[in-house]
């Protein structure tokens, strides 16, 4: 990884276009139809390494399967993929096959209205857990849509108390229960399974919705044992796909829930009513048309599923690899004078960190600095804290490939990177 990103002072930006033999790709050239050389493999052009909190580093089977040739979104060969995607979505989730995926061309963000447009009608009432920018983002779509929205609001780098949410649901009847389980802007981790089983308890008609953006694949989500219902996530992220796809996972309860409305769906491109079809059609692997899906991204997201479902590292081991690099990262900035946002380890999220800058220093002291050393992290997101903080994506490819040397890069030019701020001030 390192040879091949310090080449870029060498190299120009051109990409190299040899292509790969990558066994996952048999199934997405048909025989019959044209396909791309698969005479050598193909190697990413050099570029700096992003570690952000999503998008995230690709692989090269990933970036190559998303320049597969243009194709029509009403053939039979798209079609195959196309369900492939709906079946490993819903499989990746631990979910019964009666729980239903949407894979619609959009970012996470689109997720939100969906929920809020088809499980929500004007004048009901949904209660928002509170940890992070995001859940502000959520309740504000919620009441674009008609809902009467509340929050619990924990404090920065905490997540909402059950109780809280036991207190909340007893004084009201709430349609949905809405919580980000990884808070992008703090890395605060919220435990959905324990939020979940007071929902269940308190107010089981209550719909129990799961902002996943920045956890699914990096975090462990049992969506039926948990007793979620609805999952909503993006490609950019643990998901290692580029960016451009909004993956939502539907409860059989949340469906019914949909088809039971007694008022007219408020959305036009989110409606489930256009959508549902489509997303059967095509899990039947028949083409089906309202709106035409991101074909490329589709067969980016294929390749991306197929080595998180099926390549040498289980969903078991891809977590594990998560939680022990978050630890590493975590440990290593502390030992130099960063401070992590979340209060304690037990809400520490494992696909990213969130790092207060030591006393005397700010942004403009470290994050350049990384930049200079190839690395681009991300800045302070929430508003009370936003100068304060910077942020560290460790998730996908960087963790679960050491031989990258990505996360050994991060460690070390932010270390670098700090002792030179120390100097410049001296």
């Amino acid at each position: 990884m390192s040879a091949l990103r310090n080449a870029s002072i060498k190299t120009s930006s051109s990409i190299s276009y040899a292509l790969t033999r990558a066994s996952i790709f048999g199934s997405l050239f048909p025989s019959s139809t044209r396909k791309m050389s698969t005479d050598s493999k193909f190697v990413q052009a050099p570029h700096k390494l992003l570690v952000i909190p999503g998008p995230i580093e690709v692989t090269d089977e990933v970036l190559f399967a998303n320049a597969h040739p243009s194709m029509s979104h009403m053939s039979p060969d798209f079609a195959r993929v196309f369900g492939d995607c709906i079946r490993m979505t819903r499989q990746g989730h631990a979910i019964h096959e009666d729980a239903q995926p949407f894979l619609i061309a959009g970012s996470g963000t689109l997720g939100w209205d969906q929920v809020s447009a088809n499980l929500v009608e004007p004048g009901e009432n949904a209660l928002v857990l509170h940890s992070g920018y995001f859940a502000d983002s959520f309740a504000d779509c919620l009441q674009t849509y008609g809902a009467n929205v509340d929050q619990i609001k924990a404090e920065i780098g905490g997540a909402v108390k059950e109780a809280d949410i036991e207190s909340a649901l007893q004084a009201k009847k709430y349609k949905v229960v809405t919580v980000t389980h990884v808070d992008t802007s703090t890395a605060v981790l919220s435990d959905i399974k324990a939020i979940a089983n007071v929902v269940k308890r308190v107010s089981p008609d209550t719909l129990v919705v799961v902002d996943a953006v920045c956890s699914v694949a990096s975090e462990e989500i049992q969506m039926d044992a948990w007793g979620i219902d609805v999952v909503l996530t993006a490609s950019q992220k643990g998901l290692g796909t580029p960016p451009g796809l909004s993956i939502l996972v539907a409860s059989q309860k949340a469906v019914q829930v949909f088809e039971n409305r007694s008022t007219p769906v408020t959305t036009y491109y989110g409606s489930w009513k256009k959508w549902l079809p489509i997303m059967k059609a095509y899990e039947n692997n028949s083409a089906a048309y309202f709106a035409t899906p991101p074909v490329n991204l589709i067969y980016a997201f294929h390749a991306s599923l197929t080595q998180i479902m099926q390549g040498s590292v289980s969903l078991e081991q891809r977590f594990k690899l998560h939680q022990e690099v978050s630890r590493r990262v975590k440990k290593a900035a502390e030992e130099i004078g960063f401070k992590g946002v979340p209060l304690s380890e037990d809400v520490q999220a494992n696909g990213m960190s969130a790092l207060y800058f030591p006393d005397g220093f700010t942004a403009s002291d470290i994050v350049p600095r990384l930049l200079k050393k190839d690395v681009v992290v991300a800045g302070g997101l929430h508003a009370s804290i936003k100068d304060k903080y910077f942020r560290i994506g460790h998730m996908g490819v960087s963790v679960v490939d050491p031989s990258r040397g990505d996360i050994d890069k991060v460690i070390s030019a932010m270390k670098e990177s700090l002792a030179e701020a120390k100097v410049s001030k001296q």
